[in-house]
């Protein structure tokens, strides 16, 4: 959690936990340490320093403080949720890398499992993931939501600005049932693993862009483009990262 400009006493913007800091000289108030100077005991929230408290080092006031980081917020709240839950997928389909798909010829060698741009979406958390052999949109259960009793291998048609996409129920042992659509498969028209983390967040931004749904609406001739784009080229080079417009439809639903 950051801000603009400064503190200016705005108690509600902050959790006890914030890590405040001098606009001016940038000394930091933790409020885990106190301050000493002030007689001021550790565990003292920044909000509950007293109204004449001021930097220790220059003067500044108590206002002019800025939000250094707050690992009590609500979005730190939800960041260390999605690390979680994004953990266990890449450790699951890293297990699935290990065991049964490293060294098959149709895995791309310069990529590795990565969940990335995972963000909350109607109560679900959502994102990409790269695996060697393919990109996969994911949807993986909020911390409200139950989805045990997602049969894995049902399709299901979700909405969004820039289309309707067609997800695959599955489940697994550490991430439990979660939803798949697939983006790319195989990978090797990726050179890069940075390539590949481009695309995804290409995805990211994509996807919520209305703009985009005249384009996921022509399914047979958006087909054709996606599969002209991803042909091989007639002599080596280096792959360029596919368009906007094959990232966006690789999942359609009703193909």
């Amino acid at each position: 959690m950051s801000f603009e400009g400064s503190y200016l006493g705005a108690n509600d913007r902050i959790s006890p936990r914030a890590v405040m800091e001098c606009k001016v000289c940038w000394t930091t108030y933790d409020p885990a340490e106190g301050d000493s100077y002030r007689q001021i005991l550790p565990g003292t929230a920044f909000a509950d320093l007293p109204d004449d408290w001021s930097c220790p080092h220059c003067g500044t006031p108590k206002t002019q403080f800025m939000v250094r980081e707050d690992p009590g917020s609500a979005e730190a709240a939800e960041a260390a949720m999605i690390e979680g839950v994004t953990a266990a997928l890449e450790a699951d389909f890293r297990e699935v890398w290990s065991a049964k798909m490293r060294g098959l010829p149709m895995v791309n060698t310069a990529l590795h499992v990565e969940a990335v741009g995972f963000r909350a979406h109607e109560g679900s958390w959502l994102g990409v993931l790269i695996a060697p052999w393919f990109m996969n949109l994911v949807l993986l259960p909020g911390p409200d939501q139950d989805w045990s009793a997602l049969v894995p291998g049902e399709k299901e048609t979700i909405a969004f600005p820039s289309g309707d996409y067609e997800f695959l129920h599955n489940t697994r042992d550490l991430t439990g049932p979660y939803k798949a659509c697939s983006l790319f498969s195989p990978m090797a028209d990726f050179s890069s693993h940075l390539q590949a983390q481009e695309v995804a967040r290409a995805v990211m931004v994509a996807l919520f862009d209305g703009a985009n749904r005249a384009e996921t609406d022509r399914a047979a001739e958006i087909r054709s483009a996606r599969e002209a784009e991803l042909a091989p080229p007639a002599e080596p080079e280096i792959a360029a990262a596919p368009s906007r417009r094959a990232l966006l439809t690789g999942g359609l639903s009703g193909e």
